[in-house]
């Protein structure tokens, strides 16, 4: 039974992270390189800062933590970056963070998920770092997308084709 849970929030953690990536590339399709530095105001972040912070994170918790290597991250340099990445080198960076996330997710044991371990001062078993990974991606993600709408002042139709009105069934 403990193996069929773990595959299952293995299966899921994934499936999430996927639906951001998918969702972020969308929005990124969505506008030119003179808005991906541009922050909303004085105390918020770029574009570009959020997909370095999402990949810091997700380094630092799932690949570092839960894969059990160094952690490098350097999370003041997310927010202080104001340059330097063009958009097609964020997603690149993105769908590296996210492949290496997926693949270290689908190579940790039970024990792994299991296995308590302190990450940025919390103390979390191997299922909190994914939770807190995946929750954290997809906060941001909407984030991202909600300053894309603000930016083309358009839908960004990550639904398009999809009935989401279609009733639960069991």
């Amino acid at each position: 039974m403990e193996t069929e849970l773990i595959q299952e929030i293995k299966e899921n953690a994934i499936y999430r992270l996927k639906e951001s990536s998918r969702m972020i590339h969308i929005a990124f399709s969505k506008v030119d390189e003179t808005h991906i530095w541009k922050r909303p105001n004085g105390i918020s972040n770029s574009l570009g800062n959020q997909i370095l912070h999402l990949c810091g994170n997700m380094t630092q918790y799932v690949i570092a933590s839960l894969g059990k290597r160094n952690d490098t991250r350097n999370r003041d340099s997310e927010f202080l970056t104001s340059d330097g990445h063009s958009k097609m080198e964020l997603l690149e960076l993105l769908d590296t963070t996210i492949t290496n996330a997926i693949r270290t997710i689908n190579d940790a044991s039970a024990s792994d998920f299991l296995e308590k371990r302190n990450v940025q001062g919390f103390n979390f078993s191997g299922i909190g770092v994914v939770l807190h990974a995946v929750e954290h991606c997809s906060y941001h993600t909407g984030q991202i997308a909600f300053w894309v709408k603000q930016l083309i002042a358009d839908d960004l139709g990550f639904y398009d084709g999809i009935d989401l009105t279609t009733p639960n069934t069991d």
